[in-house]
């Protein structure tokens, strides 16, 4: 017979007490990571484009968690739950994009977003373990654990590979804070550092939260936040001012992602498509009056197909070579190319000059999206392939590259290509007077992640002191300025075009971050952690 009756509403004592017991340890797992959990919460909550309330304090209770633990392994579960909390908030956009781009069902689009979570941010989980080493073995004092904790933090967030290289110097920028100008000196990467030992700051009042050096500390941490703002107000004032501009159009067709993927089969599409960006370029330029642009901008693949290199007056490429000699104005458009050597596609962008003709050759891209133009070691296993029959497989381009349209010597980027420092380094090495970005986000929804790529974009031309200009197709398009002026952006999901002054320099200087800076941070934090961990050793032999 059945261990408990089975009528509707009476209590099993077997299976309700299993029931408790599972709930309880539940809670009373919770309750041991609160302060692991409450970090995740904060700074996913400070991620662009929430505002950045927590930024000051978000890795505070993480830290605390990890100075009054001595389990290793929980120190380690902890680091996980605090970086799967922050992906689950900040970057929740991922399943919308599972589920557009890569063609999956909203099951396997959940569970993309949850392995994502899993795996996206795992330096977390390294700098508990560096943390925790350190401090056991080396018997560290407890000043030097509390110094060390922003160290190991950023300089594992400097060693783990992220898809998306986010940091907390990008909530600076978003929320207009004028230290952002700092990063013209130590890159957004280096105002994470900063954001790193501010936090460290608030965490040392915490401690001393009873007596009269928790204020002095909380004083201190105000005066210097004062403090580099007031600078960095004054590194926007003192950016060297421009010796000529440029009129450039941006073109946002606004094509929807039904669109583009029935336009890979159907011709009548792509004309229609094409239609569209020639309908908005005209309405464009007529609204530019007498300031012709110096080139107009279309968006990442843009041009419905493929573009031959060298160019054919042959179907659609041809068609707009013609358009571009009606218009007489010069374009810059994304579109697919061919590699020679493989004969695989690229995602290109493609310079024109007022008649129509190559003014340089196509730019192609270096920074694949993985499984959306490559899948991940298909090189070395090309079964893998068979995995994800759905997954495009573009050629890389052979690395950053400037390019000449008219007078202007222009740092191509395509999509998420704005990310990485580096890559807009060696633009500005080449001599890049702008930077032109070209994206097409339709595949992330409208909610985070449009304003993320946006600002974090923008904010190599803080580091670089060079404009950007973005063209995107469903938004947000945008320019700013070398100094930081934000100029007019589109809206989400609508057909917009824009004509911006853009001042620039024809020579343009390089930055101390471009020369010095890139290298300085990381430097001053490994000399940091060093001297913490000899001083910390010595001053525990010696003594409490």
């Amino acid at each position: 017979r059945p261990a408990c009756p089975a009528r509707p509403g009476s209590d099993c004592p077997v299976t309700g007490g299993a029931v408790r017991g599972i709930v309880s340890k539940m809670r009373s797992r919770l309750s041991l990571y609160r302060l692991p959990l409450l970090s995740g919460l904060f700074i996913g909550t400070s991620c662009i484009p929430f505002p950045p309330w927590a930024l000051l304090f978000c890795y505070v209770p993480l830290w605390l968690f990890w100075i009054r633990e001595g389990s290793v392994r929980k120190i380690l579960w902890g680091g996980w739950l605090a970086q799967f909390v922050f992906c689950l908030i900040g970057f929740h956009w991922l399943a919308h994009t599972a589920h557009e781009f890569g063609h999956l069902s909203w099951p396997l689009a959940l569970l993309v977003l949850l392995l994502f979570c899993a795996f996206g941010h795992l330096y977390f989980v390294l700098a508990g373990l560096a943390f925790a080493l350190l401090r056991d073995r080396l018997h560290l004092s407890r000043t030097a654990q509390l110094a060390l904790l922003p160290c190991v933090t950023a300089l594992c967030g400097r060693t783990v590979p992220m898809i998306f290289p986010w940091n907390l110097g990008y909530p600076w920028l978003w929320a207009g804070l004028p230290a952002f100008q700092l990063a013209e000196y130590v890159g957004f990467e280096g105002l994470d550092v900063l954001t790193l030992f501010l936090n460290l700051a608030f965490l040392s009042a915490w401690e001393h939260r009873k007596d009269r050096k928790g204020a002095l500390l909380l004083g201190a941490a105000a005066a210097f936040l004062l403090l580099i703002n007031g600078a960095g107000w004054l590194a926007g004032k003192a950016v060297p001012p421009p010796d000529a501009a440029a009129n450039v159009l941006v073109v946002q067709g606004n094509v929807g992602n039904i669109e583009k993927t029935s336009a890979e089969r159907q011709e009548g599409i792509r004309r229609e498509i094409l239609r569209r960006y020639f309908r908005l370029t005209l309405q464009g330029l007529a609204e530019a009056g007498g300031r012709p642009p110096d080139f107009v901008v279309w968006p990442e693949s843009a041009f419905p197909g493929t573009l031959p290199s060298p160019p054919s007056n042959a179907g659609n490429p041809g068609v707009l070579a013609e358009f571009v000699r009606s218009t007489a104005s010069a374009l810059v458009t994304g579109a697919r190319g061919t590699d020679g050597g493989s004969g695989k596609k690229t995602n290109s962008l493609f310079f024109f000059d007022r008649d129509g003709f190559p003014a340089d050759k196509p730019y192609d891209k270096v920074h694949l999206l993985a499984f959306g133009e490559f899948v991940p070691f298909s090189d070395r296993f090309p079964g893998v392939k068979r995995w994800f029959p759905r997954a495009s497989d573009f050629a890389r381009g052979p690395g950053p590259g400037t390019r000449r349209i008219g007078a202007l010597r222009v740092g191509p980027q395509i999509c998420y290509e704005g990310l990485f420092p580096g890559f807009s380094r060696s633009l500005a090495d080449q001599g890049a007077q702008i930077f032109v970005n070209v994206t097409n986000d339709s595949w992330f929804g409208t909610s985070a992640e449009p304003y993320q790529h946006l600002f974090m974009t923008l904010a190599r031309g803080i580091e670089f002191r060079r404009p950007v200009v973005r063209a995107t197709n469903t938004g947000i398009s945008a320019a700013m300025r070398a100094d930081g002026t934000l100029l007019e952006r589109s809206p989400l999901r609508a057909e917009w075009t824009h004509l911006y002054e853009i001042p620039y320099r024809k020579e343009p200087r390089p930055t101390f971050y471009q020369e010095y800076g890139f290298r300085l941070v990381p430097s001053i934090l490994w000399l940091t952690a060093a001297l913490l961990l000899a001083t910390g050793r010595r001053g525990k032999r010696g003594g409490p």
